[in-house]
């Protein structure tokens, strides 16, 4: 039931009940004078406990009672649900003795979802022609207030996590998760989903110590963090601890020597141009021609490689430029390159 307060009133008596939102009778011409009703729209949240609360949609109406108007008729859908519509009626007696008093109308017990879009209809009764309100209200995103704290569908827990570079383990805790819930974590690479790069670690809620160890191999920018409770659509938070470490990324040449193809691929997503360059004097890295592609995802080839020392491979992005030598040993004369060593063609 809607929660109906006045203020502003003494003595009007009415009555609240569900109203079919498929019925509809003819509007009324409105009397001289008739206004469109006030009306706001806000959210409150409601909490009977702690991580309990939920968010109801506040609908506020305020107008100036007069003939021939009896009631009002609050209507609220949300997308995929069927109109939940109320209505109040004011009984005779007392709008006789309020006739052109104001009257405010508060309704609280609408729920709504976090960031969940919900359309309002309110008309008189009976319904007066062009004197109806229509809006659209937005509920706060989870990120909005105290909403990450209370509400269940907003909970995500809180990540805390310490580094052991010579171990290459990450140590996390977890705190502020949902009390009734088991927790879980992964480590996973972060593109257009995040991929996840091993199996998940669970943390029983009822342990006193909510923190577990995950092991990765690399730490690139796009490893991150993800946890969520252990229930159907939780939703995750997620922390990348290597944003910065571009320098990761620049590792995985591989080379074919039966085909004499150098291919490498990302780790993550990055907007880079791969070329080959060849040192030269003063350990200059000068450019092969034609021998320059760029990705962002998808693995570069090239083709027709001779496996020379002075043949390296350069990245280079927004922030700089990187090369990587795949064939240099350090146990083997840097000769140099003969003159005639065809230039790798890019696939």
């Amino acid at each position: 039931m809607f929660l109906f307060l006045f203020t502003s009133l003494q003595g009007l008596q009415c009555k609240a009940k569900q109203h079919n939102p498929f019925s509809s009778s003819p509007c009324r011409s409105p009397p001289e004078g008739a206004r469109t009703p006030n009306v706001t729209l806000s959210s409150d949240l409601h909490c009977p406990g702690i991580q309990r609360c939920s968010l109801q949609l506040v609908v506020s109406t305020s107008f100036i009672l007069t003939e021939p108007v009896h009631g009002l008729i609050i209507c609220v859908q949300a997308p995929g649900r069927t109109p939940r519509c109320e209505q109040v009626h004011f009984s005779k007696s007392s709008r006789k003795r309020m006739e052109g008093s104001l009257v405010k109308v508060t309704s609280r017990s609408v729920g709504v979802s976090p960031g969940q879009e919900a359309r309002v209809r309110v008309h008189m009764v009976p319904e007066l022609c062009g004197r109806g309100w229509t809006g659209t209200f937005h509920a706060p995103e989870c990120s909005s207030g105290d909403l990450r704290k209370k509400v269940p569908q907003c909970i995500t827990g809180s990540l805390h996590y310490s580094l052991l570079p010579k171990e290459s383990k990450l140590v996390v805790s977890v705190t502020d998760m949902l009390d009734d819930q088991d927790y879980r974590l992964r480590l996973c690479l972060e593109s257009y989903v995040c991929s996840g790069t091993g199996a998940d670690a669970l943390i029983k809620k009822e342990e006193a110590v909510k923190e577990v160890s995950l092991s990765f191999s690399r730490p690139v920018p796009c490893l991150c963090i993800e946890g969520w409770s252990a229930m159907m659509d939780a939703p995750r938070v997620r922390v990348c601890p290597f944003r910065d470490h571009t320098d990761q990324l620049w590792f995985g040449v591989t080379f074919d020597p039966m085909e004499q193809e150098l291919s490498w691929q990302p780790a993550c997503p990055v907007d880079v141009v791969v070329s080959l360059c060849q040192i030269g004097a003063e350990d200059v890295c000068e450019d092969l021609p034609h021998a320059n592609q760029t990705t962002r995802t998808s693995k570069v080839k090239f083709t027709k490689v001779n496996a020379n020392p002075h043949l390296c491979v350069k990245f280079t992005t927004a922030s700089g430029s990187w090369t990587k030598c795949p064939f240099k040993k350090t146990n083997l004369p840097l000769n140099p390159p003969h003159p005639n060593i065809p230039c790798p063609a890019p696939v």
